[in-house]
């Protein structure tokens, strides 16, 4: 039977027969997936000053990382590595997202588009940026104060970790 599902990290919805390993909008594990009757989605939270800086600077990784892989998405050279770019794009803009709802901000910050015309080397800048991201949201989740800002780091934690198994895949 179809239901509707949300996801607790990002707040879209889902439609389909069961929950989705991962959620289609931002990646999250399916343990954050819940019937949207069930689902608890907050974003009207109270931030000190160490979860705010952090969510800021969470807000600049995730608005840089989707303007390099949509600039990659355009000028890498195989059809697979376009994809896979495009596909990363979709789900840094939507972590992007969940952080602007955080800070309750209008708009995301604007940032630089640089990127190579190679796969590799754009999948090892990806790499090296899938790295950084995940000691960064480590050291904010361990640090988070506000739980719901540690359930949200928690979960890009492990979004980021499966992005660096696919460059780690394909630089292998």
């Amino acid at each position: 039977m179809v239901k509707l599902w949300r996801c607790e990290i990002c707040g879209d919805p889902y439609i389909g027969d069961s929950a989705p390993d991962n959620c289609p909008f931002c990646g999250a594990k399916k343990k954050y997936i819940k019937e949207f009757k069930d689902a608890v989605v907050n974003f009207d939270v109270e931030l000190n000053e160490k979860d705010k800086a952090n969510a800021e600077h969470a807000l600049q990784v995730e608005v840089s990382n989707a303007a390099f892989y949509f600039c990659a998405a355009k000028k890498t050279e195989t059809l697979e590595a376009k994809k896979l770019f495009k596909a990363l794009a979709k789900v840094e803009k939507e972590h992007a997202s969940v952080w602007k709802k955080i800070l309750k901000l209008d708009k995301a910050p604007d940032a630089d588009d640089t990127c190579a015309a190679e796969d590799k080397d754009n999948l090892e800048d990806s790499h090296a940026r899938e790295t950084r991201a995940i000691e960064f949201y480590k050291a904010a989740r361990d640090k988070a104060e506000n739980e719901r800002v540690k359930q949200i780091f928690a979960a890009l934690v492990e979004v980021e970790e499966d992005h660096l198994g696919l460059s780690e895949e394909r630089l292998a």
